[in-house]
């Protein structure tokens, strides 16, 4: 049973999904089912792999917040004026 790693198209989630016989993968934020299959490489344990891991996933989540903050002010910024 492979993992797979996806993109969605609809909303740039990635993720990845163990994919049992004929399961149809889906989005876990936004539930889509446009999905973009990536090439994943083989996978390195050590300790410097991890916390490089860790960082980018950090900083990637992080960017993730700061968008949806300002998105959401920039909302509230153009509907609260009406």
């Amino acid at each position: 049973m492979p993992i797979y790693e996806y993109e969605c198209r609809g909303c740039s989630h990635r993720f990845e999904q163990l994919i049992i016989h004929s399961t149809s993968p889906e989005c876990p934020e936004c539930h889509g089912h446009d999905l973009e299959r990536l090439i994943s490489l083989f996978a390195v344990d050590s300790e410097t792999t991890r916390s490089t891991a860790l960082q980018a996933g950090k900083r990637r989540q992080a960017k993730v917040t700061r968008e949806r903050n300002d998105a959401e002010i920039a909302y509230h910024k153009e509907h609260d004026h009406h």
